[in-house]
Order: C-alpha cells, then structure tokens, then sequence
C-alpha cells in the first residue's frame, strides 16, 4: 500500500478523514488513467484484489471501474477507511440503463463523521471530490453541479451532473466477486462500447488527456485539441509518455489486425 501511495503521489495520511479523502482521490484520477487496454491487448481482468494491485501498481496500468474502484477500496480500507462496494447502471442513450453490475462505485465512511462519501475513480469523465452520500441538493465540484437524487419506486439513486442522469446506484453492499459477469460482459459484449473502440485518459490540472486509436485529445481550461499521431511509434510514445504505459505492442482495434 505504500507503494500504491508512491504510485499516485499521495503520503499516508494522518487520519481517514474528508479532507484526505478528497486529496486521495483527485491525487488517483490525475495519476491511474481510466483505460481498456487490456480488452484489446488480450489481457485477462482478474478481479480479485492482489491481481488489481499487480496490475495498478507493480505494472504501472490502469482499468476501467471495476479495477481502478476495485483497488482504490484496498487502499482505502488500508488507511481505516470504512468501504462498501455499490452496484450501478449507467444511463445510456435516450436513457436507457445498462445492465445489472454495470459500474462499481465506492461509499465510504471516514473518522470525521462527514460522511458517508459517494467515490469513486472508475468512471472516466466524472466528478474530482467525493460527493456527500447523504445530500440530496446541488454539489459544485471542478467537474460541473453533481445532485444525488432518489428514485421512489425502488429506493435507489441517480446519480446527476448538470442535470442529466449518468447512473443509478443499488444501497445494497456488494463484494468484488459480484461484478465478474458485469466484467465478462463488457470485455466481450457487442453491445458495450468497450470492445469497439481504445481509450487510455486521465484528469490533469489543466483539464483532461485522451488517447483514443490514433488522436490525442488534450483539453485545457475548456478549449479542446486534437492531434493525429502518425504511425505506431507516436502511439506508443504517446501512450509512455502522458500515461506512463510501457507497452511492448499497440492494443488492436475492431477491423485492426493483431
């Protein structure tokens, strides 16, 4: 764990409290990437905690939510966290859930008695800070206005920002190996975006930094640019030098021979 504190730039905090939790958590989004190199590197997704922190902190990766969330719970336990693992679906287009175990997010009490917090590093573009579990009017974060709101019928949550929908949340504590099916299925269903296209991106102080196929899409302070990188080469330094990713070969794309 000490390792994994070097590998996003963070000390061992004196307390679990807020304060540290929000430091850890931005010091992870701008750190690990949010990534699905493995989908297309033929790589397994083992999730199980020893593997998630081979994987993020002795080989420098990244993951998507079950991985990044997956690991970060370690961590967070570690430094006397409180971590419970929730199951969500996010909303899709014309509002359309996904399917069950869809994301995994974090609610996490701390030895302030501020909490609970909503975490959570898995979800790409996304909130900065925690949001505070239990409020249900505007939160104002880096990210843009976050509201947690209940839904009647079922008692669960959705999840806003800037008023629209990104995912519902179950209150229900889950353990790891309840997401392995949601994992199997976005790694190999047609019908999750992850199988069809290459992402690598990470929060910078500036904005954020995305590698998808062969565009870098950097974003400062709103403005947004593109550069095409022109052969493998671009791609691969590209990816060692924004994201720390020291790949041997390139993540093979749909219609891309390996």
């Amino acid at each position: 764990m000490d390792a994994y504190l070097r590998r996003i730039g963070a000390s061992r905090p004196r307390r679990a409290d807020a304060d540290a939790l929000r430091e850890l958590q931005l010091r992870h989004l701008q750190t690990v990437p949010f990534e699905n190199l493995s989908i297309h590197l033929g790589e397994d997704i083992v999730l199980e905690e020893k593997a998630l922190l081979a994987k993020i902190v002795e080989a420098g990766r990244g993951g998507f939510c079950y991985e990044l969330n997956g690991a970060f719970a370690g961590l967070l336990r570690d430094l006397g966290f409180g971590v419970s693992l929730l199951q969500g679906r996010g909303f899709g287009d014309g509002g359309r859930l996904g399917i069950p175990y869809d994301h995994l997010a974090l609610l996490v009490e701390t030895a302030d008695s501020t909490g609970p917090w909503l975490a959570d590093v898995g979800f790409g573009d996304h909130c900065h800070y925690p949001l505070a579990f239990d409020e249900r009017g505007d939160q104002e974060d880096p990210a843009g206005t976050f509201r947690i709101v209940e839904v009647p019928e079922s008692g669960d949550l959705d999840v806003h920002r800037d008023g629209k929908p990104q995912f519902r949340l179950e209150r229900r504590p889950r353990v790891l190996d309840d997401f392995r099916a949601g994992a199997w299925w976005h790694r190999t269903s047609p019908d999750s975006h992850f199988p069809r296209s290459v992402v690598c991106s990470r929060l910078t102080p500036e904005g954020r930094i995305t590698l998808s196929g062969r565009k870098l899409v950097t974003t400062v302070r709103g403005e947004r640019h593109e550069q095409p990188l022109a052969d493998d080469a671009a791609v691969l330094a590209a990816y060692r030098e924004h994201f720390g990713l020291v790949l041997d070969r390139l993540p093979s794309a749909p219609g891309r021979a390996t």
